[in-house]
């Protein structure tokens, strides 16, 4: 089994679902008390969101390379990084390791294809939602034709994401706030949803929508496992 390097803590919540994906994964696959074999740095979220906030992108991209530098030299075969957003530095990472990096964009490109969406809505923060980094991939590389919320509903889902799903708060209006901005991007001809933030799998699941759910946790993570045993 290769070794899996995690770039963790943005959030520990979405982290601790990494975890818990890789490893009952593994034991589905190997059985007989099967674990994954990984590396964990976790970062300091508090520091994170504040450089996010603040636009100081250069920063963050340094922190993240030095993290999958360390990574990488501690044995890890593959890097991950536990979070949407931050793979804004994967140009960065990737000029200073010699791993592979495996990006979330285009995880859920594949996912989107395989499941035969054509038009999907984006939710995550806003960065992930307003900036170029993530949709250019999923419609340059896959064809897919990505939509987002208005700016109302992308600050709605922002505010929810570092509010309170950071925090591990769930809220049944929360729920009912991005299910209705699911619903909308449907009447509007949305096929599916990326759910591209890795907090968002706890508050939205395939069960509560009428359209496709990609969640780029759970993907994120099997296509690792994936990796990681082939």
């Amino acid at each position: 089994m290769k070794k899996i390097g995690l770039i963790g803590g943005i959030t520990w919540q979405s982290t601790q679902l990494y975890y818990q994906l890789l490893n009952t994964k593994v034991a589905k696959i190997l059985g007989n008390q099967s674990s994954c074999e990984c590396i964990i740095e976790s970062v300091n979220f508090a520091e994170i969101s504040s450089k996010q906030a603040s636009g100081d992108w250069d920063t963050l991209h340094s922190q993240m390379t030095d993290i999958a530098v360390r990574l990488e030299n501690a044995g890890a075969d593959i890097i991950l990084i536990c979070a949407n957003t931050m793979h804004l530095s994967v140009p960065a990472i990737k000029e200073k390791i010699t791993v592979p990096l495996l990006h979330i964009a285009e995880v859920a490109g594949e996912a989107v294809k395989q499941k035969g969406c054509k038009k999907v809505l984006l939710l995550g923060t806003k960065y992930t939602m307003e900036l170029d980094f993530y949709k250019d991939i999923l419609k340059n590389q896959f064809g897919i034709e990505v939509m987002i919320p208005d700016e109302k509903d992308r600050e709605i889902v922002h505010s929810i994401i570092y509010t309170e799903l950071a925090k591990g708060i769930i809220t049944t209006d929360s729920k009912q706030h991005y299910l209705d901005i699911i619903k909308k991007s449907e009447i509007q001809g949305a096929e599916g949803v990326i759910l591209g933030c890795t907090e968002i799998p706890l508050l939205i699941k395939q069960e509560d929508c009428d359209i496709v759910v990609v969640d780029t946790t759970e993907e994120h993570a099997f296509a690792a496992i994936n990796f990681a045993l082939d």
